[in-house]
């Protein structure tokens, strides 16, 4: 794992999550959460169905929120913040890819690619056009980047979500499951885009992964069963034989 950096880009501090809080029907879906993700890391979360990983990145993406513990992005501390200081830190900092694409159909490959800059900037400009194209160009999909999002195909979907998670230049990546809606030659062309990417700009991924080939292509595999992180180990076949 050449090149990643010394400062975490994410950091969680016995992190637990429960829902019904105070009810008899409380469930305690993650406890005591600890996890550090650094600079450039390309990272596997595995586990059962049912063990929290999506509720996991969820509060890492900061679309919810822990019930006790810390967690960190960048150095900072997101409990106490209020919901303008949340959308601004997570639109800076994070990326999004999901099983699905998410893109809005009727609108082009461009114009999605175009949206995290609009929502931040409030009106488009030439500079945004820019780099919305070379960003489609760089997943490979600059000659469909006038094609509305319902013409393109599933492959094609994901890679302009990639490009659309990257929009902002997030220093990392939150992807779940991203190849769990493809088929086996569409999922190793968009794992190999997330690793390209992790590769030429250093960007940090946390994937959430169910496939076992693609999991053990990670240089990190952290395995959750039950709530709890039962594993989190560097992948020695990668390091050893560069099986990215």
């Amino acid at each position: 794992m050449d090149g990643i950096g010394a400062k975490p880009v994410l950091q969680l501090a016995g992190v637990h999550k429960s829902y019904a809080t105070g009810t008899k029907v409380e469930q305690e879906v993650l406890r005591g959460i600890d996890l550090m993700l650094r600079h450039g890391e390309f990272s596997a979360l595995i586990g059962p169905s049912g063990s929290g990983k999506s509720t996991l990145l969820n509060l890492i993406g900061l679309l919810d929120k822990a019930s006790r513990g810390q967690i960190y992005i960048e150095g900072v501390e997101t409990s106490a913040l209020d919901d303008a200081q949340i959308t601004r830190l997570r639109g800076r900092s994070i990326g999004f890819v999901f099983q699905y694409s998410n893109l809005l159909p009727e609108f082009t490959a461009l114009e999605n690619v175009m949206m995290p800059l609009l929502a931040t900037r409030g009106w488009p400009d030439a500079k945004m056009s820019t780099t919305a194209v070379e960003l489609l160009d760089k997943v490979g999909l600059k000659p469909w980047m006038d094609h509305k999002a319902n013409d393109l195909s599933g492959g094609q979907q994901q890679r302009v979500a990639i490009a659309r998670a990257l929009a902002m230049q997030p220093p990392l990546i939150l992807a779940d499951e991203p190849t769990g809606n493809l088929d086996t030659k569409s999922a190793d062309g968009v794992f190999d885009l997330l690793r390209d990417v992790n590769r030429s700009i250093g960007t940090a991924f946390l994937i959430v992964t169910h496939d076992p080939r693609l999991a053990h292509r990670c240089d990190r595999i952290i395995e959750r069963v039950d709530g709890s992180i039962v594993a989190d180990r560097p992948n020695l076949n990668v390091a050893r034989h560069g099986l990215r």
